[in-house]
């Protein structure tokens, strides 16, 4: 089967104008449905409709169902694992110039949320143990997660030698190979100290609300797609742009170290809420 996040396939999808004006659509407000993807290119719904299905085929555009809605993301996916997979080996100017992109495909939307869509080589069952084990997530995060992952169960996070322990750090869904859902870990001091934050910065992260990630596995022939999702911030937050550029990262040590059983040289111990 042919990787859907081929580098064929994503620079066939960029190479139609209409299609980069979509992805800007969507880099400026993020989870439009069809209608108000018509309404602001305006463009016919059944052009609008087959862009879409080239977009969603090379994996730049991910979708999240909201009831009846289906919500259009841009995911930055792709252009991050042809940087750290195949550019990187180029020239400096060429890995600058596709750094510029992925840096403003990341950029925070008008609804602060980071959606991030990834196909892994690895079965679901793996992928769920990636995001749970210990013994993966110390070797591609640097992190810790103490908890026996059932609904309501509070997490302790181990993070870059902090520990991490608050009430309200508990897993919301647990549906093992298929479904994870948490609350974010406290900001606490400690934290913002090991990853050098300064004081006026800490301030302002830590009178943020709580924010919540999902992980969506689905099997998809022989692999996995795996969703995140990032969400519930405050308008204008600090904490959205920080888990978006560290997510990424994160991500491509998780799909490197299932697929090969080897780790990234990018730093993995840096948590992703940091660019």
């Amino acid at each position: 089967m042919a990787k859907r996040d081929s580098v064929d396939a994503v620079f066939k999808a960029l190479a139609d104008p209409s299609r980069r004006r979509m992805l800007d659509s969507l880099n400026e407000r993020g989870g439009q449905n069809l209608s108000e993807l018509c309404e602001g290119l305006d463009m016919a719904r059944q052009s609008v409709s087959k862009h879409l299905a080239v977009l969603e085929a090379a994996n730049l555009v991910t979708t999240v169902r909201r009831g009846r809605e289906k919500l259009h993301y841009l995911n930055p996916a792709p252009i991050n694992e042809i940087e750290q997979r195949w550019i990187n080996q180029y020239d400096r100017e060429r890995v600058r110039a596709l750094g510029d992109m992925k840096r403003a495909l990341e950029e925070a939307m008008e609804n602060p949320q980071f959606v991030y869509t990834t196909y892994i080589d690895a079965a679901p069952e793996r992928v769920w143990k990636g995001l749970t084990d210990p013994a993966f997530t110390t070797r591609y995060w640097g992190t810790e997660l103490v908890t026996d992952w059932k609904k309501g169960s509070p997490i302790t996070w181990h993070h870059l030698g902090v520990t991490i322990s608050d009430p309200e750090q508990r897993v919301l869904e647990s549906d093992p190979y298929h479904r994870l859902a948490y609350t974010w870990h406290t900001l606490t001091p400690e934290w913002a100290a090991r990853v050098g934050l300064s004081d006026a910065d800490y301030s302002k992260i830590a009178a943020e609300q709580r924010s919540q990630v999902t992980f969506e596995i689905e099997p998809v022939d022989e692999v996995s797609k795996l969703t995140v999702v990032h969400e519930f911030f405050d308008p204008d937050s600090v904490v959205v742009k920080m888990v978006s550029g560290g997510w990424p990262r994160v991500l491509s040590e998780l799909k490197t170290l299932l697929e090969t059983g080897e780790e990234l040289t990018t730093g993995h111990g840096l948590p992703p809420d940091r660019d």
